[in-house]
């Protein structure tokens, strides 16, 4: 812990800020990629297979898209945990090259140095900040997109997670955000089976929200409230906030990414059980919906609860999630082909001048529905990989009917959480009751 002595030396910077550096490192990405498949031609000329040649080539571009992605935080690093909950789609075969560099992702990323860290306190909670503390660790404890996590003690005796938000971290997410946009068809490669550039430009969308620590702590205070006393889930409360710096109740637990790496069975499913509730209650419990779902943000505590962490983005849901999102899932899961193209239609997901068949339609969501289908489904990523696989294969007709369908902007938000807590649900590799917590959580679906 510190006692607040000047601590020294400015000279590194947390996040890399001037716009040329920042292209040129995003920019490096695309070319060494292409640098790498000429490479690996000439290997094949040298008589290594192409599945050895394949495997190397998707190691190191995992290798180098990560490390650039982390090192860059800002939109970059932001960028690189969206995709990361979508993992469980890729091939097992080129899986764990992606897997090692998106945990080395979500656990680690340069730190601004400690003199930065105390000026930026000083700036949104005064000249005498260190009052409020009985004592402060200058040492990281945790990384995030655009701001870095401290432990300390309040004035009151209460040990405090102070999340800082990155000098300059603004103009850096505004600047990846263009450059990530400009390579959204390489990054596609990597997730197999989801649209990356829709992805890209609702994070584009978020950006002022997400750099607002006044409007995330609001957030979580409301998610707080309305979880306090759930046997299952905790939200940190709110102990201080300012428009760059956010303090909150410190809470010990298990991050879900080491549940994931080598959790036991039982911890799976509790883990995979207690997010999909939140998820499905959220909108009724709190009208907002936490909407950024990666492995980062979840952790197990020692009594068995889900801690919920990073309430920067949400999904405002004053209705609720809406009814005929649930009636359509029903009738997919139903096989009711005419009254899911109607209701489709009706809510503008196809377009007036599709010529899809209400069997194609019927054909292209079914597969979607069959976590439902008995009271407890087992989340695998051969499940997963069998769904990007269905839908990504451009020969086939789901391929076709996925271009064909549209989805409407006001449920962009709620598909994306829905397919990227889907994602960590097949990561943990978690068998749960989903029909139930459906049932009880999704107006429209109960018979």
């Amino acid at each position: 812990m510190t006692d607040f002595r000047d601590p020294g030396d400015d000279r590194d910077t947390a996040m890399p800020r001037k716009g040329a550096a920042r292209t040129a490192k995003l920019a490096s990405l695309p070319l060494g990629i292409a640098g790498r498949a000429v490479g690996g031609w000439g290997k094949r000329l040298a008589g290594q297979s192409a599945e050895q040649v394949s495997a190397t080539l998707s190691a190191k571009a995992a290798e180098q898209l990560f490390e650039v992605l982390g090192t860059l935080k800002g939109g970059a690093m932001k960028f690189g945990q969206a995709l990361s909950v979508f993992e469980a789609a890729v091939p097992d075969d080129m899986a764990k090259p992606y897997r090692e560099a998106l945990t080395k992702l979500q656990a680690a990323a340069p730190p601004m140095s400690a003199r930065q860290t105390h000026r930026v306190l000083a700036e949104q909670l005064g000249r005498t900040w260190t009052s409020r503390f009985a004592s402060f660790d200058d040492e990281p404890a945790a990384a995030a997109s655009i701001g870095q996590v401290h432990r300390a003690v309040w004035h009151d005796g209460r040990t405090v997670a102070v999340k800082v938000q990155y000098p300059g971290a603004d103009e850096a997410l505004r600047s990846d955000l263009r450059q990530l946009q400009r390579f959204s068809r390489l990054f596609q490669a990597f997730v197999p089976g989801t649209e990356v550039k829709p992805l890209l430009a609702e994070l584009a969308e978020r950006m002022n929200e997400e750099l607002d620590y006044q409007s995330e702590a609001q957030h979580q205070r409301a998610f707080a409230k309305a979880f306090d006393g759930d046997p299952g889930i905790l939200v940190p409360r709110v102990v201080a906030s300012a428009p760059k710096v956010v303090v909150t109740e410190w809470v010990t637990g298990t991050p879900l990414s080491k549940v994931i790496a080598d959790g036991d069975r039982e911890t799976r499913n509790l883990a995979g059980r207690l997010l999909t509730e939140f998820h499905y209650s959220s909108p009724e419990r709190v009208h907002l919906l936490h909407s950024d779902p990666h492995p980062g943000n979840f952790m197990i505590t020692d009594d068995d609860r889900l801690c919920v962490i990073d309430f920067g983005g949400v999904a405002r849901l004053p209705e609720g999630i809406p009814r005929h999102l649930g009636e359509m899932t029903r009738l997919a899961l139903d096989g009711e082909s005419a009254g899911l193209m109607r209701l489709l239609r009706e809510n503008r997901f196809i377009r007036p001048d599709s010529d899809l068949t209400a069997e194609e339609v019927l054909a292209y969501l079914a597969p979607f529905t069959e976590p439902l289908a008995a009271p407890t489904f087992h989340f695998t990523r051969r499940w997963m990989q069998k769904q990007a696989g269905r839908v990504g294969d451009s020969r086939g007709n789901d391929f076709r009917v996925g271009r064909m369908l549209n989805l409407p902007p006001e449920y962009l938000m709620i598909h994306r959480v829905t397919a990227g807590s889907t994602g960590i649900l097949c990561q943990l590799d978690a068998e749960i009751p989903a029909r139930g917590i459906v049932e009880r959580w999704q107006p429209g679906f109960a018979a």
